[in-house]
């Protein structure tokens, strides 16, 4: 399997640190997210461009460029609201590789154009690896035609489902929500065959639970 972190090119690296301020500037901050940016970050940086200039693939409408932003962290957990915020701020898709007490992990959500207006971003919910030892090796950029591939390919490598032959990304990661909602069915059946007594209804729920589970299955190969 290849490693979710990537060996970007040295012509793409930036290196330079991204001021809290500048990220209030272009967001809506109020207090609350301001004191999980002062209590979770101890530095954000601006590591990576991914754009035509800089690792020779063309653009696509949509993506015109890719950042990769390495956030410092003084805490082992970033609060989701913190990272939407930071996407909020900027228009391009984002890659995050947090790093806390030695370890990393890559986390991003899918980012694109609104339908209804384009000057508006969407963002899915986030996927993120499990933390690893920050010194874990980096595995080659994947190959791609242009930047949308590669944006995709990136954000596969985090999605925790398997791509389906000739399924979209849009379509992934609609499984993946029908996943987490077949999952919460799931949870729900079980509590409520452990707090029944009625054998016949415990036959029931049990046999109800038996083809969630089934469905779960499919929805996950």
């Amino acid at each position: 399997m290849s490693s979710s972190f990537i060996s970007y090119p040295k012509q793409a690296v930036v290196g330079r640190p991204l001021p809290k301020s500048k990220i209030y500037q272009h967001s809506r901050v109020n207090q609350k997210l301001k004191d999980l940016f002062v209590d979770q970050i101890e530095q954000i940086i601006w590591q990576y461009k991914l754009a035509p200039e800089t690792i020779n693939l063309p653009t696509k409408p949509g993506v015109l460029e890719i950042q990769v932003f390495a956030i410092q962290l003084k805490t082992p957990t970033l609060h989701s609201d913190v990272l939407r915020c930071i996407d909020g701020a900027i228009p391009h898709p984002i890659i995050f590789e947090l790093s806390f007490d030695g370890n990393a992990q890559t986390i991003a959500a899918y980012k694109r154009q609104s339908e209804s207006d384009p000057k508006h971003r969407v963002l899915s919910d986030y996927f993120a690896t499990p933390w690893q030892p920050g010194d874990t090796p980096r595995s080659a950029m994947p190959v791609a035609l242009d930047l949308a591939g590669l944006y995709e390919q990136i954000l596969q490598r985090l999605i925790p489902l398997p791509r389906r032959p000739q399924e979209n990304l849009a379509t992934l990661l609609a499984r993946v929500e029908q996943v987490k909602v077949k999952q919460r069915a799931i949870e729900k059946t079980a509590s409520q065959l452990g707090r029944e007594k009625q054998f016949n209804r415990k036959v029931e729920i049990n046999a109800r639970l038996r083809q969630l589970q089934q469905d779960l299955q499919g929805m996950m190969q």
